[in-house]
């Protein structure tokens, strides 16, 4: 296994398009760090600001000078400030009010309309907070009239125009929401695809070895063939399930290992610990199977020795923590070839479901390879 290089967020279009989707979305984690939700918000304030100063020219076409930068520059200036403070009002009412209902898990189990009515009415709410000072902080508090026969009319043409793009944005964001669900279904089901898809060597190599312990062995051939059983067992029951606890992984991942050490012999071991508490933590299926695969294909069997696979799992600091580690050849040193497909769908799956939160590295361990997974409790 050969461990991912980091690489700066701004380099990671996987974990920037992560926390793009969950500023559009609240129906997913929380993803990358607090301040790039901030970034979000002021690039979509100075997109809004481009869009009514294009509006403004369009509007007044007859009295502005549509060939002076200046002039495009004095108002998207204007624009962009009002902008940015709503936008800031919004964000801040919205970093108050989702832990104060209970946060944002809470917030996915509520019915369609009162989503409708939170996400609608924050951003309304921020509107209507935040335009006067925006105009206040532009320098354009002439423009802002108490009078009924002036005043009255701008008022009520910008609420009238705030709540109109307050609603359109929200219906953006949420067809842009079942979107992103679509697709992350669509991911969830090509995955399960290709868990689904028992590698054509290991049932043949299996099915192989019972064979030929039959005539010798019997005793032998049957523990094999009840191994690998429990093996099939477990992994299809895995695929008609989105969650699991990690009991089912450890029981999938001991009987995939009693399949292979009935072949492989002396040259395989393994140890599986887990508290009580980590059994019980739910996980999406297929999770812990691909890395113990991982330990015995590129660093055991390449090992004329063998080795022993270990697999621990605990709770820490309010993540479930799952290691996988072997003595074998390696990382950068087996002689089996790999393209990294199975981590790489692991590190997506752990994106789509938690976020950022949730972790997999892969690293030497001295000797052997270690792989780390990490799972937020509270998702």
């Amino acid at each position: 296994m050969t461990p991912a290089p980091s690489r700066p967020l701004w380099r990671d279009a996987r974990r920037l398009r992560a926390s793009w989707h969950a500023w559009l979305s609240n129906e997913v984690q929380p993803s990358g760090p607090g301040w790039l939700q901030w970034v979000w918000t002021l690039a979509f304030c100075a997109a809004l600001a481009a869009g009514f100063t294009l509006l403004g020219f369009v509007m007044n076409f007859q009295t502005v000078d549509w060939l002076s930068p200046r002039t495009w520059a004095w108002w998207y200036g204007k624009n962009l400030t009002v902008c940015l403070t709503i936008g800031v009002v919004i964000q801040i009412l919205f970093a108050i009010l989702t832990p104060l209902l209970g946060g944002r898990a809470r917030l996915r189990r509520w019915d369609g309309w009162r989503r409708t009515l939170f996400f609608s009415g924050v951003p309304l709410l921020g509107t209507v907070i935040g335009w006067l000072p925006g105009m206040w902080l532009a320098g354009l508090t002439a423009w802002v009239r108490l009078d009924l026969s002036q005043g009255g009319k701008i008022i009520g043409i910008t609420s009238l125009l705030s709540l109109g793009v307050t609603v359109m944005l929200h219906y953006w964001f949420a067809s842009r929401n079942r979107q992103l669900k679509a697709e992350r279904r669509a991911t969830e089901a090509q995955l399960r695809l290709l868990q689904g898809q028992i590698e054509p060597h290991f049932l043949f190599n299996t099915l192989a070895n019972v064979h030929s312990l039959i005539d010798y062995d019997a005793p032998k051939a049957k523990e094999m063939l009840g191994a690998f059983t429990a093996y099939l067992r477990a992994s299809l029951g895995g695929l008609r399930r989105e969650t699991g606890p990690l009991e089912d992984e450890l029981a999938l991942a001991s009987a995939y290992l009693t399949v292979l050490q009935t072949r492989m012999e002396d040259r395989l071991r393994f140890e599986i610990q887990a508290s009580a508490e980590a059994r019980a933590v739910p996980l999406p299926p297929m999770l812990l199977q691909p890395l113990v695969e991982n330990a015995v294909h590129h660093g055991l069997e390449p090992k004329i020795e063998g080795g022993t696979v270990r697999v621990d799992a605990a709770l820490r600091d309010g993540f479930l923590v799952v290691e996988v580690r072997d003595d074998g050849v390696g990382p950068g040193v087996s002689r089996r070839g790999g393209n990294g497909i199975a981590l790489s769908n692991i590190r997506e799956r752990l994106m789509a479901q938690y976020g950022d939160r949730a972790t997999l590295t892969v690293e030497p361990a001295d000797p052997g390879c270690r792989a780390t997974l990490r799972v937020p409790l509270d998702a």
